[in-house]
């Protein structure tokens, strides 16, 4: 399917997503997924033969393969226009997030990027100002923002169903931490617990700024500070594998939020419970069709994703693919968040103004958010837990 005033496919590059990581795969099947865009060029491995294999193994031409990303700007900005690439989608480890990021800023591309965006503030402050000065595209991958319930509670409290937001409680727990050797050279992920590849926080940063994310995505509350815990149990490890963060809003809502990476398990176990004054509202990644709406001395509702029936809302609707009954899930949320930013690429391409800060999809000002998020947990915990500005 082309649904595009350019009257063609956008053309995409990958950096990472090369040999038995996931998801470099999850990126290619989201952003293909509606029709919308060709994946033609990549850095998909600092090894030359695993790129070409991968690239191959992508459906790429090999000779669009490359180990280094300067190398794959290189070649894209001394292709004629009607060739090259409109977009990179960044999918590596954290360090390389903001040297990628920026340098196709600067090369005049859009992208699309893993979270968190950068290790460092600064970093992360820099890529706005570079979206700023270049007017580029900038999305930021947290999928669950592309759930079809998701995008259905977040218009219901925008439009007062809930009344003024007072708590929320939100976490994100897995286990496959739980019995991995930190010393063995081939255990996946571990990277995440070396500070300079990914920042200071490690299960803070990987999955509590999706349920950070999700609760700003979906409340629209504005943190004001946050006070945190965070703990390593995991022998041997650098960084943090579980905590509580508490963040107090401008309107003195509290959050709170529970990671763990270690507890015995638990697979991706996102959830999300809201309060308002008039009603609450709770969903769960792992039952990602059904959002359950509850008010003092009423029977609670069960909404499912049924965009056929007059109880889902216009966001709800228009962020599903098929009719009830059959579950969409992780990989159609994940295009959610890739075709919201293929209409403002559209837009850029053909001159018409895109608004970089309010969109339907994590921007890079959310970025921004999430690393702002990590820095102040970690100084939080290892100050005495004592309160942090987050604005």
């Amino acid at each position: 399917m082309i649904n595009s005033p350019l009257n063609r496919r956008l053309r995409m590059a990958l950096c990472g997503g090369g040999g038995a990581g996931f998801i470099g795969k999850v990126h290619r099947t989201a952003a293909t997924l509606d029709g919308r865009t060709d994946l033609v060029a990549g850095a998909f491995s600092s090894n030359l033969d695993r790129s070409r294999e991968s690239a191959v193994a992508f459906g790429v031409d090999p000779d669009r393969a490359f180990t280094d990303f300067q190398a794959l700007l290189d070649d894209e900005l001394a292709r004629p226009e009607n060739e090259r690439i409109d977009f990179v989608s960044i999918a590596t480890p954290n360090f390389l997030h903001f040297p990628m990021a920026k340098a196709a800023l600067e090369a005049g591309f859009n992208v699309i990027c893993d979270k968190p965006m950068t290790t460092r503030l600064a970093d992360a402050q820099e890529l706005a100002r570079l979206v700023e000065q270049t007017g580029a595209v900038f999305a930021l991958t947290h999928n669950y923002t592309g759930y079809p319930l998701v995008r259905q509670a977040r218009e219901m409290i925008a439009s007062g169903e809930l009344g003024e937001i007072r708590a929320v409680r939100a976490s994100y727990v897995q286990g496959w931490m739980r019995g991995v050797d930190p010393a063995a050279p081939a255990a996946r992920g571990m990277w995440k617990d070396d500070p300079e590849k990914n920042g200071p926080g490690a299960t803070v940063g990987d999955v509590g700024t999706h349920a950070f994310n999700l609760v700003r995505y979906i409340t629209g509350l504005q943190p004001a500070e946050v006070l945190a815990k965070l703990m390593t149990y995991s022998e041997g490890r650098q960084l943090d594998d579980y905590g509580h963060a508490i963040v107090r809003c401008q309107n003195d809502a509290l959050i709170m939020i529970t990671v763990s990476q270690v507890t015995h398990g638990r697979l991706n176990d996102l959830s999300i419970e809201i309060d308002g004054e008039k009603a609450s509202l709770s969903w769960r990644q792992e039952e990602p069709n059904t959002l359950t709406l509850r008010r003092t001395g009423k029977a609670q509702q069960i909404f499912d994703r049924h965009p056929g029936a007059d109880f889902m809302n216009e966001s709800g609707i228009a962020a599903c693919r098929l009719p009830a009954g059959h579950p969409e899930a992780f990989f159609e949320a994940f295009a959610n968040v890739y075709t919201a930013a293929f209409d403002d690429m559209v837009k850029r391409a053909t001159g018409e103004a895109h608004d970089a800060c309010n969109t339907v999809y994590p921007n890079v000002y959310d970025g921004v958010e999430g690393v702002r998020f990590i820095e102040q947990c970690v100084a939080s915990s290892q100050n005495d837990n004592t309160w942090q500005p987050m604005c």
